[in-house]
């Protein structure tokens, strides 16, 4: 499985942005994807998932209530929608997927699959 992330960019405070991650490959074996993100000094934490099944999510407490996470199996893709971006929010962001488990497992060692990183900025 290949993941491809785009979609980041630079930002105000209190709008909007939309990552996109398409996956190539083997790509049925895919059962949860996921985004991670990392600033700088900081280790990558999780973001949010979705089932490739079910469609169910997850998300970390930092983003709950403003980023939204959804899939598009025909495309196999999956997107992120920030929005109230924070400066905080400022990362590389990265997807991420894994053949087995739910979006409850948000350890990064569950996941199989990588994509490059995509960078969002956000400026105050």
């Amino acid at each position: 499985v290949q993941l491809q992330a785009s979609g980041g960019g630079l930002a105000q405070a209190g709008g909007s942005l939309r990552l996109s991650c398409a996956a190539a490959g083997r790509t049925y074996l895919i059962n949860v994807l996921a985004w991670f993100r990392q600033a700088p000094g900081n280790e990558r934490e999780f973001v949010a998932a979705i089932s490739r099944g079910d469609g169910s999510t997850n998300f970390a407490d930092s983003v709950r209530g403003r980023f939204a996470i959804s899939r598009d199996n025909a495309k196999d893709t999956v997107y992120l929608q920030l929005n109230n971006l924070k400066p905080e929010d400022t990362a590389v962001y990265y997807c991420a997927s894994k053949n087995t488990g739910t979006v409850s497992g948000t350890l990064q060692n569950y996941f199989h699959h990588w994509g490059q990183g995509t960078q969002v900025t956000v400026s105050s």
